[in-house]
């Protein structure tokens, strides 16, 4: 019998409910393999097996508050910070600052995905209906220029099709995939190849 690798676990550790909730969302739509924990303090992070966690996503204060035994899982912590100057306080530390717009958080964490873990070979597959390619050529043609940001009128002209087209393709692909943002579009095209993370 062929051994499939277990659900990595991911474990976010912040007093803050609605940060921690978020980014739990962002993280289920990114790789919907893993399997997320939440603790609202350090001590109900350690009372819960923490050294199964594959990547702690922690508050600076909470590393600040417990830096020797963040220090011992450097490799494995992601310090959240409330701006990019924060970061420079724990520079030993991976760093990502929280604080931004929902594209510009969804871009860090495809990329901490895609360069962590190797475009995602370090990782159990997908599940079947997420690697399954359901758009046509076209459809992924502005699917692709959807993420890197061009509107309706510039995708009618770089496809030579009409603007109704367009519109008509972006509904299709709203419905065929189940998305209903821009940011989800984005996730769904850079985890299938559909764009280059560095274009967007």
């Amino acid at each position: 019998m062929e051994s499939r690798k277990e659900r990595p676990h991911i474990a976010i550790v912040d007093s803050n409910t609605l940060a921690v909730l978020g980014l739990k969302q962002l993280l289920q739509n990114v790789l919907p393999i893993l399997a997320i924990d939440t603790y609202n303090s350090m001590s109900e992070l350690t009372a819960n097996n923490h050294e199964r966690y594959a990547h702690y996503f922690v508050s600076m204060n909470i590393v600040l508050e417990h830096l020797d035994f963040f220090r011992e899982y450097k490799k494995k912590t992601i310090v959240l910070t409330m701006s990019r100057e924060d970061s420079n306080q724990l520079k030993e530390f991976h760093s990502m600052c929280i604080n931004v717009p929902e594209p510009e958080l969804v871009r860090s964490l495809l990329m901490l995905e895609q360069h962590g873990h190797d475009h995602g070979r370090n990782l159990p597959e997908m599940p079947e209906v997420l690697r399954k390619n359901i758009l046509s050529t076209r459809e992924i043609e502005v699917i692709s220029l959807i993420v890197q940001g061009y509107i309706n009128k510039e995708i009618a002209e770089k496809l030579h099709i009409g603007l109704a087209t367009v519109v008509t393709h972006r509904k299709n692909i709203m419905d065929k995939l189940g998305l209903k943002s821009v940011s989800a579009l984005t996730i769904y095209a850079v985890m299938h190849g559909y764009v280059d993370i560095n274009k967007i």
